[in-house]
């Protein structure tokens, strides 16, 4: 067994049995190794930042770290924004970086890196295996780390002479860290603090944004009047009729000053206090109302369901969640809008589905339209680096087979990743993408707005413009083997839409819909 083989083995037995790939020459024994363990599905990408950005949708819904394969140096940064938004939302990756051999490194070719100072920006965990005897040893540490709580990225670097080199040994899995445990006293501290008589927020995140966080922090807010929410980029958030509708935080901060607002006591369970996304002149970057306290009833790196649940159970033992019924906004008629389209989601939303979200501006009004939907996952940008909806999409895909993928994309972000409609097609995946196609960087021309560049001339807003020449949606989809169709009208896209999510295999909807801005 050489190294290659024995790595692949141990991911295998570790429960890490698909990777992605985008490989080079440096990783041809790892390719080849595949052939020898067939519990391994390899899964190839045209472009590094989907393959990192599969792996990231694949963990969230599958539960479990993918592996990625990618080429040295280079490759790594490729796929560098991707892993950046799996680091912010805590999901589980295990990197297969290869690298030249060892006694090659000092020749310094083309392609030589400081791979350990690229991955090093992930703040996962990060490894070099410096013999095929050791390979399969850190593979087991890699994932291990992977799956500690919250939840990271792990990196092993693997040299092409480690890979091909025989003396492999498979070993056997490492268990995680599990998440801590809250303590009863930090319970009933932040219980003292709902039964202030103050003005509460409960802010929840993390593993807390599924069905028992939820129905307990629903719990705690009817029983204490406090007002509940959830980060505004969860990694993953179940909704739909049965659950709870938790408001999630806006994105902007003079929405979140409103929502605040009389606020004297923020908890946070899951997560961090709230800080804007970007600085703004004369604006506070911190979003927690002046003079409010921030309590933390459960860490990251802790078990928030367990905590939540134990709250919940002091403060409203007798206490019922409420839960949204089910309902449908009516299906629309006329010209595509900004304000219409989401209401063709949310009445035709097939029962289970997966929603790929990075809609952008386009979708502010998308989760009100779905809210007593048949019950569905989200996937959001949790680190705000575009090109994530398409490969998440991917990823989730090959997580769950027998659920239906809704990959709803802004179409200045689809370009970054537009090469996974590759990866749909060859891999027969169920998913429907709907561009929200606006001819537009819509987010950046409210940025500029917001930074209060009001100079702004026609130079600057060409920059954000993506006309001249408008962007063929369906040809660059039909040229990549994924079935598509242009929708104007609200009637046409709830007949394309029904269609697509009817028929096996991908499909993909340019909606052409009127910028916010």
């Amino acid at each position: 067994m050489n190294g290659a083989q024995s790595l692949i083995r141990t991911l295998v037995d570790a429960g890490v049995d698909v990777c992605f790939s985008n490989p080079g020459t440096s990783e041809m024994h790892f390719v080849a190794a595949l052939d020898s363990v067939p519990e391994m599905r390899g899964v190839l990408a045209l472009y590094e930042g989907v393959v990192t950005g599969a792996a990231d949708g694949y963990a969230r819904i599958a539960g479990k770290p993918a592996a990625t394969l990618l080429h040295l140096g280079p490759g790594l940064g490729n796929g560098l924004a991707n892993l950046h938004n799996a680091r912010r939302g805590h999901v589980p990756v295990v990197n297969v970086i290869g690298d030249h051999a060892t006694y090659h490194k000092k020749y310094d070719a083309p392609l030589e890196s400081d791979i350990e100072a690229i991955a090093g920006s992930l703040e996962g965990w990060v490894r070099r295996s410096v013999s095929s005897a050791e390979v399969g040893a850190d593979a087991a540490f890699a994932v291990a780390a992977s799956r500690e709580a919250p939840g990271r990225v792990a990196t092993l670097i693997l040299p092409a002479d480690v890979s091909w080199g025989d003396g492999g040994v498979a070993v056997k899995p490492v268990p995680p860290r599990v998440p801590q445990t809250v303590g009863d006293t930090t319970v009933k501290s932040v219980a003292e603090v709902l039964r202030s008589g103050e003005p509460v927020a409960l802010l929840i995140g993390g593993a807390a944004c599924r069905e028992p966080g939820l129905r307990a922090l629903s719990r705690i807010a009817t029983a204490t009047g406090c007002k509940p929410f959830v980060e505004t980029f969860p990694a993953r958030l179940e909704r739909g009729a049965g659950l709870p509708t938790i408001e999630r935080l806006a994105y902007l901060a003079e929405q979140v000053a409103w929502q605040l607002e009389g606020i004297k006591h923020v908890v946070v369970a899951g997560t961090k206090a709230p800080v804007s996304f970007f600085a703004y002149p004369g604006k506070p970057s911190d979003l927690v109302p002046e003079g409010a306290q921030v309590h933390t009833l459960a860490g990251l790196d802790q078990d928030v369901v367990a905590a939540l649940e134990a709250l919940a159970d002091e403060v409203a033992p007798d206490t019922e969640p409420v839960l949204q019924a089910p309902s449908r906004p009516e299906l629309p008629s006329g010209e595509l809008t900004v304000q219409n389209w989401v209401d063709v989601i949310g009445a035709l939303l097939p029962e289970g589905a997966i929603i790929s979200d990075e809609a952008n501006t386009s979708g502010l009004l998308l989760p009100g339209a779905t809210a007593g939907a048949p019950r569905h996952d989200v996937l959001t940008l949790t680190g705000g680096a575009i090109g994530q909806g398409l490969p998440a999409a991917v990823g989730a895909a090959i997580a769950a087979p027998d659920r239906p993928v809704i990959a709803l994309q802004a179409d200045g972000s689809a370009l970054y990743t537009i090469s996974a409609l590759w990866t749909m097609a060859r891999e027969n995946l169920n998913v429907t993408t709907v561009i929200l196609n606006n001819h537009a960087y819509a987010i950046l021309r409210m940025e500029l707005q917001r930074v209060g560049a009001e100079a702004a001339g026609p130079k600057a807003k060409d920059l954000l413009d993506l006309a001249r020449p408008d962007l063929d949606f369906v040809k660059i989809a039909e040229g990549m083997g994924v079935p598509a169709t242009r929708a104007t009208t609200a009637e046409e896209l709830a007949e394309q839409f029904r269609k697509a999510v009817d028929e096996p295999g991908p499909h993909l909807i340019d909606a052409a819909i009127p910028p916010l801005l």
